[in-house]
């Protein structure tokens, strides 16, 4: 009974239930002007056909396109307004402005990259085009003086992690979309109450919908309590509203602006197999030491002066250490933002994809991709590049990893090779590509990363972190099963034809 009352006074089931309340609400509202019915049926009907033009002449992805006119198509009366209400992504003047200043303190902040960016001409000029994309539309500077080091679990960076922390002398910044209670977060509490407490300067940011189900309202709060500075991010509120659509789903851990950690990994036990919700956890992350921190640095304090309404110096955060660490290549630190409608992290995999002679090897825990880059992933392997895709063989969600099953057929035909990690679940985002790139980070292969969420990612040219990367992927291989054409069809009928419906709609979901 107690577990019962639990769950109804849930926060997950009041956000559920006012949204519920709020859908009748406007329900018996539209019931009330019965009497003008035929003025308010034209009036939609006219909305969803000028909606449709506008949707076909915008510029964007077809397959965001293709679910909303369907929609509009089988439902015309409320079609327009429902895109006008949820399938819109403005951003106004005041958050323009807004981040236009922060743009403007992060440059200001940043070191010049000139001299660095010369000599990877020099070193990798085949990548000079991915590389140049992403400085111009990323802001992310080419860093040489960063040592790269690779976890090929979540339990091993949770151990290099804990010891860094410990480490901190002057301020640890903290950014995760999901944070659980559990053993995972009391250490890094424990540790991070202990640092305060030193004189270290401790700011943490968690996703506010991404801890819906696993942390108490306002939990920031608590935090600040222990005298660490937190905020939640894009506070949830149970309203029909589009904005929740925007979510932090970075992954970044800053110490003294000399250390960062990057990767899939969130603040829950499962990240480390402390507990097994879905068999064993496959994830990974990098560490990156030197000047290659600074962008993940200056990402975290973007995100923090908006929020917080704080005006700051952002260039005393910096690494400022006079020895440098030495690794063979170069790094940049990228992130993915709705607010500018470019879709930098899907284009980064775009590039990798295209720019490949002999391999790309991805791992992924799902497959909700648009024509783009199903038309890059089938003509790599039709022109001779090994491409090969990991996905997870026990889902988190089995509708998602549905939909994925329903692309296999074409992967496959076209000459990829495809396999699913039998030991459990892979939340591993990696692309690694002729020994030479490889890309770590937050973004999945589905429109959630891909189109609406803040992301990051750690793109590497030559640096001694990728052939370990490449090791790791062969030995998960070893414990993986290939998947073969027909694979989807011998699933049952019903799943065959709800797959086929979800992947219409995927990219709503």
């Amino acid at each position: 009974m107690r577990k019962f009352t639990n769950l109804v006074l849930s926060r997950r089931m009041v956000t559920i239930l006012l949204i519920i309340i709020q859908a009748i609400i406007l329900l018996v509202l539209i019931n009330s002007f019965s009497h003008v019915f035929t003025y308010i049926y034209i009036f939609f009907i006219l909305l969803s056909i000028i909606m449709v033009l506008y949707l076909i002449n915008k510029e964007t992805s077809p397959s965001l396109k293709l679910p909303w006119l369907v929609i509009m198509m089988l439902i015309p009366l409320f079609g327009g307004a429902l895109y006008l209400l949820f399938g819109q992504n403005h951003v106004s003047k005041a958050l323009k402005k807004e981040n236009n200043k922060l743009y403007a303190l992060r440059n200001s902040a940043s070191y010049s990259d000139q001299e660095t960016f010369k000599q990877l001409q020099k070193d990798f000029p085949h990548y000079i085009g991915q590389v140049n994309y992403l400085r111009n539309y990323s802001n992310a500077r080419v860093y040489a003086h960063t040592k790269t080091t690779y976890f090929p679990l979540g339990e091993k960076m949770f151990e290099a992690m804990c010891e860094k922390l410990k480490l901190a002398k002057k301020y640890i910044f903290i950014e995760s979309f999901i944070v659980d209670e559990g053993y995972m977060l009391q250490t890094v509490l424990d540790i991070l109450i202990d640092k305060v407490k030193e004189g270290v300067e401790v700011r943490f940011i968690y996703d506010d919908l991404g801890c819906l189900t696993t942390l108490p309202p306002e939990y920031f709060r608590y935090l600040r309590s222990h005298g660490i500075k937190a905020m939640a991010f894009n506070p949830f509120e149970p309203i029909l509203s589009i904005v929740h659509n925007n979510r932090d789903h970075r992954k970044i851990t800053v110490i003294d602006g000399e250390i960062a950690f990057n990767g899939g990994i969130n603040i829950a036990d499962e990240y480390i197999n402390k507990i097994r919700r879905f068999g064993h956890w496959k994830d990974n992350a990098v560490m990156l030491e030197g000047e290659g921190v600074n962008d993940f640095t200056l990402m975290f304090l973007e995100t923090w002066n908006y929020y917080m309404d704080e005006d700051e110096d952002f260039s005393v955060f910096l690494y400022n250490q006079e020895s440098l660490p030495i690794d063979n290549g170069y790094v940049q630190c990228y992130e993915d933002s709705p607010l500018d409608y470019e879709l930098v992290g899907e284009n980064v995999y775009l590039n990798i994809i295209n720019q490949a002679n002999h391999y790309v090897y991805i791992t992924t825990p799902y497959l909700i991709i648009d024509n783009d880059l199903m038309i890059a992933l089938c003509n790599a392997a039709k022109r001779g590049v090994d491409v090969r895709i990991i996905m997870p063989f026990i889902p988190d969600k089995w509708y998602v990893h549905l939909i994925g099953q329903a692309s296999y057929d074409q992967l496959l035909k076209a000459g990829a090779k495809i396999y699913e990690y039998t030991p459990g679940f892979i939340h591993a985002k990696t692309f690694i590509s002729d020994d030479h790139v490889a890309t770590v980070g937050t973004i999945n292969l589905d429109y959630r990363s891909l189109v609406h969420h803040f992301e990051c990612g750690t793109y590497m040219l030559g640096t001694s972190a990728i052939l370990d990367i490449k090791q790791d992927y062969f030995e998960t291989l070893e414990v993986s099963q290939p998947v073969f054409i027909g694979y989807f069809k011998s699933k049952p009928l019903y799943l065959r034809i709800i797959a086929v419906f979800l992947k219409l709609f995927a990219p709503l979901m």
